[in-house]
């Protein structure tokens, strides 16, 4: 029978290697999933991450301004009084004036927000050093625009490959049933097509944001426990005698 590599026959120094580069990636999927919370957390004027939150982030909210879903979602928490997202709201609300933005809206902007939503931060944000594009954002809040999630979407695909692809090739000197082993691989790709592609459905059905909430979950799962899997059999597993096919 054909006899495949599996991690016994590692040397220390690879199990070393290929431990901390699982570690680092565990741990920095866990950052991520806290960039992903921060992001998207108290879009729908509630504490936490919810299925409307995601909703909201791809969908919009038809009835509210982008600047307002904004300011009620995860910016809000930047301005330093309740009293200026007030103020603010009341501009939006009154006609979004010139010179009430001058007199009032400007300064809160320039106090809490400028430093990143401006051309001289270089972050990819709205700008809201103007009164003409701050005006852009009291339209009605659609999410996420198209441009914006094809930026991202390539981004994630190209990153979050490499990372599975890595993973997965560590993962493979796993001693488990061969039809396990090729589910388990392919799952995280699966999970991640299927979530990014629900971005762009979500836009039209918002109902499928529940189908971006668990085919996430479902990629961070099978990615948790290839990394644990991997591990385990690195420095705790008692080999068979005969290891099982690839």
């Amino acid at each position: 029978m054909t006899s495949f590599r599996r991690f016994h026959e590692c040397s220390v120094s690879e199990k070393i290697l290929d431990t901390m580069f699982l570690i680092t990636m565990g741990v920095g999927y866990l950052f991520a999933l806290g960039h992903m919370y921060y992001t998207h957390e108290g879009r729908d004027g509630k504490a936490g991450l919810s299925v409307e939150d995601v909703r909201i982030a791809y969908y919009g909210q038809h009835q509210q301004t982008r600047l307002g879903a904004a300011l009620n979602g995860s910016m809000g928490g930047n301005l330093e009084y309740p009293e200026q997202k007030k103020v603010i709201f009341e501009w939006i609300e009154g006609g979004s004036d010139m010179d009430e933005f001058n007199a009032k809206v400007a300064p809160v902007l320039n106090e809490n927000c400028v430093m990143c939503h401006s051309e001289a931060s270089g972050m990819n944000l709205p700008f809201l050093t103007t009164f003409e594009e701050v005006r852009q954002l009291t339209t009605t809040d659609t999410g996420a625009s198209i441009q914006s999630l094809v930026r991202v979407s390539h981004i994630h695909l190209f990153g979050i490959a490499f990372i599975l692809f890595f993973v997965g090739r560590i993962f493979i000197l796993c001693e488990m049933p061969v039809i396990t082993k090729r589910i388990t691989v392919a799952i995280p790709f699966i999970a991640i097509l299927l979530d990014i592609l629900s971005w762009y459905v979500t836009k039209v059905i918002p109902d499928f944001a529940y189908v971006v909430i668990a085919s996430g979950a479902l990629m961070g799962l099978s990615l948790a426990m290839q990394i644990l899997v991997s591990i385990y059999q690195m420095w705790l597993y008692k080999p068979k005698a005969e290891p099982s096919e690839m």
